[in-house]
């Protein structure tokens, strides 16, 4: 069993950046894949990024190759989302979530364990 809970959203304007966290606690969090997704107003829920469970491989949408980068400390059970030149269209519910292997990083059926999601909103 892993508790995920997700911090740092809040309101930005276009161009601005936040840094969301994704604090775990429970079984070991290096044993765990782990993935940013979000869901919009009236949208579904899609992938954001993805980083394997020593850090060392990273997966991103399309929509934030380059402006988002994910990060994990194994040694404080944390993962990290730095979001830069932040979008209207990146306004959305922030949740983190976590997979034991296999798993495929861009799947949300794949991961086990969801945070309850940090708003992130985004203004002109």
């Amino acid at each position: 069993q892993v508790q995920l809970v997700e911090s740092g959203g809040g309101l930005v304007q276009a161009g601005g950046s936040l840094t969301l966290s994704c604090a775990a606690s429970g079984r070991s969090f290096s044993n765990y894949g782990m993935g940013w997704f979000r869901r919009a107003p009236g949208k579904e829920r899609e992938f954001v990024a993805a980083i394997s469970r020593t850090g060392g491989n990273q997966y991103y949408a399309d929509s934030v190759k380059g402006r988002f980068t994910i990060s994990r400390d194994n040694g404080k059970s944390t993962m990290y989302l730095q979001m830069n030149s932040l979008k209207l269209e990146d306004t959305a519910v922030y949740y983190c979530a976590a997979a034991s292997a296999p798993y495929r990083p861009t799947m949300s059926g794949d991961y086990r364990y969801w945070g309850q999601g940090t708003q992130v909103t985004v203004s002109s």
